[in-house]
């Protein structure tokens, strides 16, 4: 299990004096390296302008199905059942839209396998095409689901997961008019072969830039001895292209050792014999992160610089690390922020830490808004068959404003998930995080079961938690489980003001525990002032009329809440929760124990 804290999230809530702090993050440097260093060559726009030519209609063959012949390919049992053949091309075609602009901007050498491998398809299936007479000639289109051409996120889209193989006789396709938009198809991508195909290694601009980086973390290292770089990239296609052009260079130039961990096969390593594992790469790199010296057997060689893509961006300790590298943009801002998070961990021995983003040489506006035009141009021919007049939908309008606003302060900081305005945050989806909080107590408190009802203590409040008592309750009727929607049945927390306004209810229990932890963060002994101030109120104890009518509060909230979420569920799918249960108030309840804010 992972649990993804970040680091905003972690300097709130959590005490970090016993286990160190967070580097320093310096500004990011954004660099924006033009397509080649050949004299009188092409640049990102030219390519662009070819790009929009292109309709792909190799991977539509089922829109040229005659209408007199469609009957013969749907298959009836799947009706209602998610996407059809059709719209699963529909979308395919759209995303290798997108992903040719991805792959150009993540590497030429990637961009250029895209285009030889979709070129390659169509030759074949024209091949096929001119060959027909007449007779019936059956078209098996191959599944690219599985091709190297897609990043991560890509790959998990629905469209790969149904209708994998489709067969078309020739005979009942329009297959006069495919041919004609094959053949357009397959001129633009011979002249796009063309136009990129003199930038070698030598003269790719972004790869010089990239190797002129490395040499000044080298020779001026951001902190004293530490030689270590990621490098991140979307595609394993670059990532080979990165480890065949910059390993051996750092071996000879620096005496570094190089790895490349894809995911998709076994790593690579300039280490002769050394397991290209996931964990032995890692282990090699991040030694200390990943407690090597307490590791029997372990491989004691280090591994200075990894190339990788986001198979490793969740999920890794690497802040042995101080110097990570975007080499190309991923198009969801979260994975930015992700892959920083591998370095910027609590506890490292880092006093600062260095993120560098390549940005194509384009404007940053009109680079996201390329994908927006796009999705125009694919949809104009659904629009033609369905009479759908909306281009781009308020959703996918909302995504594209909500990716250049990010992009954009990437450019200039580093950013917190919290701070992804319009996202949602990953620290806002589960209580994993307290479950292993609790867990690891228990183990060094095993008589925590014996603990005695009704046990409390006293906080001072802070701006996010004002005065009042927060109440831990227990529903001691076991069938009854609140309608399911409380996530911590049979407790119940509950946070009332000491107006007896409900601060939290039990609906959010995130957000009160995040609470709890926030008042309680650093404190190991009671406040014997605010202790004083509690005894003098309440007589020592001897007087809790006040508490006891906040607890009825908490109660009624209780109440409140799902008399609210009852009638919510009246005009929602699934059905009313209103019937499900009931609670009568406090017999139903008993305290566990409560925590008085003063």
């Amino acid at each position: 299990m992972t649990i993804a804290r970040s680091r905003r999230h972690i300097e709130k809530y959590y005490n970090i004096s016993d286990v160190g702090t967070f580097p320093e993050r310096l500004k990011p440097i954004s660099v924006q390296p033009c397509l080649t260093s050949l004299d009188n060559a092409i640049n990102y726009q030219q390519i662009y302008n070819v790009l929009d030519s292109l309709t792909l209609h190799i991977y539509t063959p089922t829109s040229f199905i005659l209408s007199s012949r469609i009957s013969k390919y749907i298959d009836p049992s799947q009706h209602g059942k998610g996407l059809t053949q059709a719209g699963r091309e529909e979308g395919i075609r759209r995303l290798m839209s997108i992903n040719l602009l991805k792959r150009l901007e993540s590497s030429v050498y990637a961009f250029r396998l895209t285009i030889d491998r979709i070129s390659k398809l169509i030759e074949d299936t024209m091949q096929s095409v001119r060959s027909y007479q007449n007779g019936s000639r059956v078209l098996e289109l191959n599944d690219i689901s599985d091709a190297a051409d897609w990043d991560d996120d890509d790959q998990n889209n629905d469209i790969f997961t149904v209708y994998r193989k489709v067969k078309i006789d020739l005979a009942d396709m329009d297959h006069v008019s495919w041919l004609h938009d094959l053949e357009k198809d397959a001129e633009n991508l011979e002249l796009l072969s063309l136009m990129v195909q003199d930038i070698t290694p030598a003269y790719d601009a972004k790869l010089q830039e990239l190797l002129r980086l490395i040499d000044e973390k080298q020779r001026h290292p951001i902190n004293p001895g530490n030689r270590k770089i990621i490098i991140f990239t979307a595609f394993s296609d670059t990532a080979d292209y990165l480890y065949q052009n910059i390993s051996g260079y750092v071996k000879q130039a620096f005496g570094m050792n190089t790895a490349e961990i894809t995911g998709s096969v076994d790593g690579k390593t300039t280490i002769p014999k050394l397991s290209g594992d996931l964990n032995t790469v890692l282990t090699c790199f991040s030694p200390i992160s990943k407690r090597r010296d307490s590791l029997p057997n372990a491989n004691h060689a280090d591994i200075d610089l990894l190339i990788a893509t986001d198979c490793i961006s969740e999920g890794q300790n690497l802040q042995d690390c101080d110097y990570l590298i975007n080499y190309d943009i991923h198009w969801n801002p979260v994975r930015i922020i992700q892959r920083f998070g591998r370095i910027d961990r609590i506890g490292s021995q880092n006093r600062c830490i260095q993120l560098v983003n390549f940005w194509p040489d384009v404007d940053l506006d009109e680079y996201i808004n390329l994908k927006g035009r796009v999705e125009t141009r694919m949809k104009m021919t659904v629009m033609t068959s369905t009479g759908d007049d909306n281009l781009i939908n308020p959703e996918e309008k909302g995504d594209l404003e909500y990716r250049s606003a990010q992009l954009k302060r990437l450019k200039n900081e580093v950013v917190d998930l919290e701070e992804m305005s319009g996202g949602i945050s990953i620290m806002d989806l589960g209580l994993n995080e307290f479950r292993l909080d609790l867990l690891d107590y228990m183990k060094k408190h095993d008589d925590v079961e014996h603990t005695p009802l009704g046990m409390h203590a006293i906080v001072a409040s802070t701006p996010d938690a004002p005065p009042g008592v927060i109440f831990v309750l227990k529903n001691i009727n076991n069938e009854i489980n609140v309608d399911q929607q409380n996530r911590l049945h049979p407790f119940y927390m509950v946070y009332i003001g000491q107006d007896g306004s409900t601060v939290c209810d039990y609906l959010s229990p995130k957000e009160l525990l995040d609470r709890l932890r926030l008042l309680c963060k650093g404190k190991t002994e009671p406040d014997q002032s605010l202790c004083q101030q509690f005894n003098q109120a309440t007589d020592d104890g001897k007087n809790m009329s006040a508490y006891s009518e906040l607890l009825s509060e908490a109660i009624r909230s209780i109440l409140d809440a799902k008399e609210e979420s009852d009638i919510d569920s009246l005009f929602k799918m699934g059905g009313t929760t209103a019937l499900l249960s009931s609670i009568s108030g406090l017999d139903d309840f008993e305290l566990i124990c409560f925590l008085v804010v003063q």
